[in-house]
This record gives structure tokens, C-alpha cells and sequence, in this order.
């Protein structure tokens, strides 16, 4: 009997992953999967090729772990935690954004809609 390996998926890749499945096995059209996945079928091709070469290894997001392309600089983001706890030393997270007179997305979306 051969050693499984383990992965890890968020419920995300598990649809995904089925749905590739039906697509290799011929229970699903590309388009079909594209449109429900919401992705190209020129995705969908890309994906299938990535199943059949590494398995459900292969669909699970090669950025896990690594750190976002829009994060801040160490010295920056220390310099905003340092003023954020000098000026609203006892105010949680959400309070202190507010107070900060910082523009949230949803306080923007609300002002943009109001505009319109």
C-alpha cells in the first residue's frame, strides 16, 4: 500500500479541483467549467495541464506563505503601529482607523455612491 500525501486546500481549490476532475474525465465541457469558476477556458487548459502533471498538488495557489507584493516596509510599518499607539493608545484596531480620519474602502464606496 503506497504513503498518501496530505495537502492542504481552502474550500476554494476543493471546487476548483473537482470541477477539473469532471473536466478530465470528461463529465464536464471546458467552457462549462470556465463559466462556473469564473475563470477562461484558455484558464481552464492551463489548469487541466497542471492536474494531469502534478495532481491536486498542482491546483493548490503557489502563493501561500509567501508575503503580499503591497506590503509595507518594516521601518514604515513599525513607524504607523508606534503613531497609531501614541495617539489612540486605548482604542482597538477599528476605532482607531476611524478616529484617524484614514478612509476606509467601505467609508470611500459610501461617499462615491452618495455622489453618484
Amino acid at each position: 500500500m503506497a504513503a498518501t500525501e496530505r495537502i492542504t486546500m481552502t474550500m476554494r481549490e476543493l471546487d476548483r479541483l473537482k470541477l477539473i476532475q469532471d473536466v478530465v474525465d470528461a463529465r464536464l465541457k471546458p467552457l462549462r467549467a470556465a463559466q462556473r469558476l469564473g475563470l477562461t477556458t484558455r484558464q481552464i487548459r492551463r489548469l487541466v495541464g497542471r492536474f494531469r502533471e502534478h495532481g491536486p498538488q498542482g491546483l493548490v495557489s503557489r502563493r501561500r506563505s509567501r508575503p503580499s507584493n503591497n506590503r509595507l516596509d518594516r521601518v514604515t510599518a513599525d513607524r504607523a503601529l508606534s503613531i497609531v499607539r501614541e495617539r489612540y493608545a486605548d482604542f482597538g484596531p477599528t476605532l482607531a482607523a476611524r478616529s484617524s480620519g484614514n478612509a476606509t474602502a467601505s467609508s470611500w464606496r459610501r461617499r462615491r455612491c452618495a455622489n453618484s
